[in-house]
C-alpha cells in the first residue's frame, strides 16, 4: 500500500469546507496520520443526488471504480482515492491536487499532446459522460490528472467529453498493449469491481475494451446524444 493510500485510508477525517458549485455533495477538508496534515475531497454517498440515468449504485463507488482503472492501465490519470467512513458516512475520499496556474485551461484542453490522448483514451474506456475543462488538473511536475468520475461505467455508449482532437485516430501498438493487457486484468481480477459496478457495466466494460482494440482508433463524437457536456466547463 502506498504511503498516500495508507494516509486516505487511515488518517482522522475533518471537514473544513465545501465546493458550491457541485451537485452533490463535495466537501474540502484534512485527514491527518502522524501530525501530517492531507488535503482531500470527500464526497459522502449520502450527499449524492438519484440520477434517472444510473438508477442502480452510487457516485462514489464509480470514482473508485474509475481510479482502479487508472491504476490497473498504468496510465494513473486519476489522483489517489479510497473509500471510507467519514463524518457523513461511507463515501469517496480523495488527495486534493493543486493545480498549475499558470496554465490557461480554456486553451490547454483543445491541445494534442500525450496527457490529453491518454485522458481521451481513459475516458473513452470508463465510459465517462462528463469529462468537462474544469474537470482536467494539470500539475506543475508536466502530468494530467482527471477528477469527477462519478457519471461512468453506464452500460450504453454515453462518452461525453471536451477531448474530441483524438477522433478517429488509430491506436500507437503501446496504447493497443495497454488495452490488451487491460482486459486480461480485468478477467482475471475482477472481484473489487463486481463490487462497485453492476455485472451488467462490468460486462459492457469488457466489450468497451475489446471493440476500441477491434477498432484500432478513438473513438467519434456519437449522432445520437450531445457529445459534449453541458456547461462544458
Amino acid at each position: 500500500m502506498s504511503q498516500v493510500i495508507e494516509h486516505l485510508l487511515t488518517g482522522s477525517l475533518e471537514v473544513t469546507g465545501r465546493l458550491v458549485d457541485a451537485s452533490n455533495a463535495t466537501l474540502y477538508g484534512e485527514c491527518t496520520l502522524n501530525n501530517e496534515k492531507m488535503a482531500v475531497i470527500y464526497k459522502p454517498i449520502a450527499g449524492e443526488r438519484p440520477l434517472w440515468d444510473f438508477p442502480d449504485g452510487n457516485l462514489a463507488h464509480r470514482e473508485y471504480a474509475s481510479y482502479l482503472i487508472s491504476e490497473y492501465s498504468g496510465w494513473r490519470v486519476v489522483p489517489p482515492t479510497v473509500l471510507r467512513e467519514g463524518p457523513f458516512g461511507l463515501g469517496m475520499v480523495q488527495q486534493w491536487i493543486n493545480i498549475d496556474e499558470s496554465i490557461d485551461l480554456a486553451l490547454y484542453y483543445r491541445k494534442d499532446n500525450e496527457n490529453l490522448r491518454r485522458m481521451a483514451l481513459f475516458d473513452a474506456v470508463i465510459n465517462n459522460t462528463d469529462r468537462k475543462i474544469g474537470h482536467l488538473l494539470p500539475v506543475s511536475d508536466g502530468s494530467l490528472l482527471g477528477c469527477d468520475h462519478g457519471v461512468t461505467f453506464h452500460e450504453e455508449n454515453k462518452l461525453r467529453t471536451v477531448i474530441w482532437q483524438f477522433a478517429e485516430r488509430e491506436f500507437t501498438p503501446e496504447e493497443l498493449m495497454t488495452l490488451g493487457a487491460l482486459v486480461t486484468t480485468l478477467r482475471t481480477d475482477s472481484e473489487v469491481l463486481h463490487r462497485l459496478i453492476t455485472e451488467i457495466e462490468f460486462s459492457a466494460l469488457i466489450a468497451r475494451i475489446e471493440c476500441l482494440m477491434e477498432s484500432g482508433k478513438f473513438p467519434t463524437p456519437s449522432e445520437d446524444w450531445p457529445a459534449v457536456p453541458w456547461p462544458p466547463f
